[in-house]
């Protein structure tokens, strides 16, 4: 078969009445099913609990937004910046999205080519006698070479929408698809930066335990002296030496922590186990930037898996028209240009062959099964509608969390920094006295083991203070406004 458009030029005048009633019928179709509408959140919030805090205003009327600031923004340190960079790149979870979406890419492409003709070539040549193509054929009963060369092509006529619909439907799966991989990065994003700010957190704890096995190692040596002289009992060396043992075992354990957590980064960013590069301390991480969230309303635009979760809900709505329309015949037209002899040597001119002609196909009897594939992609509609709207419930209570655990986090730290202080003091008070020979041993020890957990405590609190602001960028959709080139590359 072969389309209308290569049939000779002395019939081409014959089809143009034919072609203006094609174009007219396409025209006039329809695409069954329900147009697709973005479902209405009812009872959406006008603000977050929470807002207000580090100076930003607690009404999002402004400009910028957290989630308009690029990622390298939300994060100041240099070495950070460098492995999110080197994560982007390589990483094994990012690199299968992008696969994915090239997968669908491939898919979308093979739905759009249903609205074009499809060509296709056959070709038959075989010794036979009162047969041809295999099958029986009256005849003379000579045996000879019978052979057919020709070109076909077959269209169908989308009047009820079916082709329209499932390209819709392709092209909201390649969307959605899109958006998870924009998902993917900023969690890779976020992953990265909460693993290498842990991995700081680690490097504090062992200094501080270090620092209090020192602490301890120097009041069993005052300990000691005063034993040598007489003026200590072995109670209060065997105190603090297993204080020195008890704390002293810590220190391998974080070290083993730290390598884990190391190898952790190293495959977020597709790399084998190894050391990972840092300059800084915990402490000394910048404060976060001091900006609104924004409206609720602002996720439904911003958040990866919220425009996933509708573009997931266009497809399955299109495939109600998809299902309707199988109720309808299939109109095609089909042609066939080429040659066909019943002998070798016969192959010429007059060996012409051609056909034009439409073909219609459509159900009667199905045993219900048509309507209910129509009821399923109803049903399949509605539940995705509940998962988008489940989603959007979702980032709302996510944000919201996280603003909340932000402003008490800062509560907190304020207070364990002065609990720190306080403690330190009186270490250094008790151990003052004790020398002095105005406080028991007792006095001494109970100070050094009140700081250690208090020290602890504050870098795990300046830990959660810092992945507070990394949630709240993720659950904001952080990087929402940013293409997709530049997410690896920083200014």
């Amino acid at each position: 078969m072969k389309s209308i458009s290569i049939i000779k030029a002395g019939q081409w005048r014959a089809a143009t009445p034919a072609g203006l009633l094609l174009a007219l019928l396409l025209a006039g179709g329809c695409a069954m099913g329900p147009r697709f509408k973005t479902p209405a959140v009812s009872d959406m919030p006008g603000g977050f609990l929470g807002q207000g805090v580090g100076g930003a205003p607690a009404v999002a009327g402004q400009q910028m937004t957290m989630a308009d600031l690029p990622w390298w923004d939300v994060f100041a340190d240099d070495t950070l910046r460098e492995l999110v960079c080197a994560a982007l790149t390589n990483n094994y979870d990012l690199r299968i999205a992008v696969k994915r979406v090239e997968e669908y890419q491939a898919l979308a492409a093979q739905s759009r080519a249903k609205f074009l003709p499809q060509i296709g070539y056959q070709g038959d040549l075989e010794r036979s006698r009162n047969a041809f193509r295999g099958n029986a054929s009256p005849g003379d009963g000579q045996t000879g070479n019978p052979l057919m060369l020709a070109a076909s092509a077959t269209w169908e006529l989308d009047l009820w929408g079916r082709i329209r619909r499932l390209n819709e439907a392709a092209q909201a799966q390649l969307l959605a698809a899109t958006e998870n991989r924009r998902g993917v990065m900023l969690t890779v994003v976020c992953s990265v930066a909460q693993s290498y700010f842990e991995l700081l957190e680690l490097d504090l704890e062992l200094e501080i335990a270090k620092r209090t096995t020192r602490s301890f190692e120097e009041s069993l040596s005052i300990f000691s002296q005063k034993l040598a002289a007489g003026a200590a009992s072995r109670l209060e060396t065997s105190r603090a030496e297993a204080a020195v043992a008890q704390t002293a075992a810590m220190i391998p354990d974080i070290e083993r922590r730290i390598v884990i957590k190391e190898n952790q980064i190293n495959l977020l960013l597709g790399r084998n186990p190894g050391t990972v590069p840092r300059d800084t301390t915990l402490l000394r991480q910048d404060a976060p930037p001091a900006v609104p969230a924004g409206l609720p309303s602002d996720l439904l635009q911003r958040r990866p898996d919220i425009r996933a979760a509708e573009q997931t809900l266009r497809a399955a709505n299109a495939q109600i028209g998809v299902a309707i329309a199988q109720c309808f015949p299939k109109i095609g037209l089909t042609t066939l240009f080429g040659r066909v002899s019943p002998d070798l040597d016969s192959f010429n001119s007059d060996a012409m062959a051609w056909s034009i002609g439409g073909n219609l196909a459509g159900p009667i009897f199905q045993g219900g099964a048509l309507l209910a594939q129509i009821r399923q992609a109803r049903a399949q509609t509605e539940e995705q509608s509940l998962a988008y709207e489940q989603t959007v419930r979702t980032a709302f209570q996510d944000v919201a969390n996280a603003l909340i655990t932000r402003v008490k986090l800062e509560e907190i730290f304020t207070q364990q920094a002065r609990c720190v202080r306080c403690y330190a003091d009186a270490v250094a008070v008790s151990r003052d006295r004790y020398i002095a020979g105005k406080a028991s041993y007792y006095e001494v020890l109970e100070a050094q083991q009140q700081l250690l957990p208090a020290e602890n405590n504050l870098a795990q609190t300046q830990l959660y203070r810092l992945t507070a602001v990394i949630q709240l960028y993720k659950t904001l959709g952080g990087g929402w406004n940013l293409p997709d080139e530049k997410w690896g590359a920083t200014p």
